[in-house]
């Protein structure tokens, strides 16, 4: 399974780790602090979401999890307001 978040596209990058060496000014090149390639990971996360009518579990990075939890908490809150509000008959 790829590294790959399901929402947004979020994947891994490449980039460059520095180690901070101490005692890199004068000219000392053999003990210089070397750059070495690193693979920087998505924090992804499994949570299940509604793909149309269905359930599906899928891989989201931190980022699309929050935002799909607090569109559950409008999306409830907005049927918990739908659901009280009760229409009353019109009286004549």
């Amino acid at each position: 399974m790829a590294m790959k978040c399901a929402l947004c596209g979020k994947g891994a990058m490449i980039g460059k780790q520095h180690k901070h060496h101490p005692g890199v000014a004068g000219g000392r090149w053999k003990r210089r602090a070397p750059k070495t390639q690193k693979i920087f990971k998505p924090n992804l996360h499994y949570a299940k979401i509604m793909v149309g009518n269905n359930l599906k579990r899928v891989r989201l990075c931190t980022k699309c999890l929050r935002r799909a939890k607090e569109a559950m908490k409008v999306k409830n809150a907005s049927v918990a307001i739908e659901s009280t509000s009760v229409e009353t008959p019109a009286v004549l």
